[in-house]
């Protein structure tokens, strides 16, 4: 979703981010380059790559990264896919224990293009990442699979110790956000999840327009659909032609969110302007 390009709103100084490097920064990138592996921390441009690759983690993005949906405020490639590689799980899984991790985060590009959406290898990947490091929790970020239950139970199944699919924005601006999901749709997505006695995660960003009162109101409806973990965390333009930035939403405001949350009943809420859906995972896996 194209959009027109914007003046350019200069970042205010809480949003300063910390730069890479370091052995452990060099062993992940080496590990993700030589397993032919894909991240979201590059494809999405997210502002912890080097804090959370120094501190020797990633999040590892499967399907390949060109995705099928054109969101909003996505830095995601958009277009046709190349066919799905079926060596792809055991690769991530070899990378897994490479990195040592206690906690992995995996999550994928949309492939509306396949006819499972994907499900069969998410369910592999997860399957061979326990199968060699068991000693490790699993944790997902996974696609809507355009509300198709059989193929989100196809992943449910395989029991990841928490399951995340993000709602991204308030009802309201869903549709200028997000090209192809639906709120309604996530929140069944969410709903069962829970039903399935997992733990359900969500995250949204904040700086595309919403107010207070809708930001607690979505808080309102992940609750009632049993979301246990919420992420909130400053939008941030990829570029000139996604949605721009509406504001960036000062700290404090982010730890009323926090306060507000945890009243609300979340076992855990990470909200700050640099808080994205898998920071700090590993500490409460």
């Amino acid at each position: 979703m194209a959009q027109t390009p914007q003046p350019h709103k200069r970042k205010p100084s809480w949003l300063k981010i910390k730069l890479s490097g370091g052995k452990k920064y060099k062993n992940v990138k080496q590990i993700v380059e030589d397993n032919k592996l894909h991240t979201i921390c590059q494809s999405g441009q997210c502002p912890n790559l080097g804090e959370c690759w120094n501190a020797g983690t990633a999040t590892f993005m499967i399907l390949g990264e060109i995705c099928t949906r054109s969101c909003g405020f996505c830095a995601t490639q958009t277009g046709k896919p190349l066919p799905v590689d079926g060596a792809e799980p055991k690769r991530v899984a070899h990378s897994v224990k490479l990195m040592k991790l206690k906690h992995c985060v995996i999550t994928s590009v949309d492939r509306d293009d396949l006819s499972d959406g994907g499900a069969e290898m998410w369910a592999k990947t997860i399957e061979e990442v326990r199968l060699t490091n068991p000693d490790t929790s699993i944790e997902v970020l996974i696609p809507d699979f355009m509300g198709n239950e059989s193929h989100l139970k196809k992943v449910l199944d395989t029991r990841p110790d928490i399951t995340a699919h993000n709602l991204e924005t308030v009802r309201r601006l869903t549709p200028q956000v997000r090209s192809a999901a639906n709120y309604e749709r996530s929140l069944e997505v969410i709903h069962r999840i829970h039903k399935a006695g997992l733990v359900a995660k969500s995250g949204i960003m904040a700086g595309l327009g919403e107010t207070r009162e809708e930001v607690l109101t979505t808080m309102d409806d992940l609750r009632s659909v049993g979301c246990e973990i919420l992420t909130i965390g400053q939008y941030l333009q990829p570029t000139s032609k996604h949605l721009p930035v509406e504001e960036y939403v000062h700290p404090k405001e982010f730890a009323f969110y926090k306060e507000q949350g945890l009243k609300k009943g979340f076992r855990v809420v990470e909200s700050n302007p640099l808080v994205r859906s898998s920071y700090h995972a590993e500490n409460y896996s």
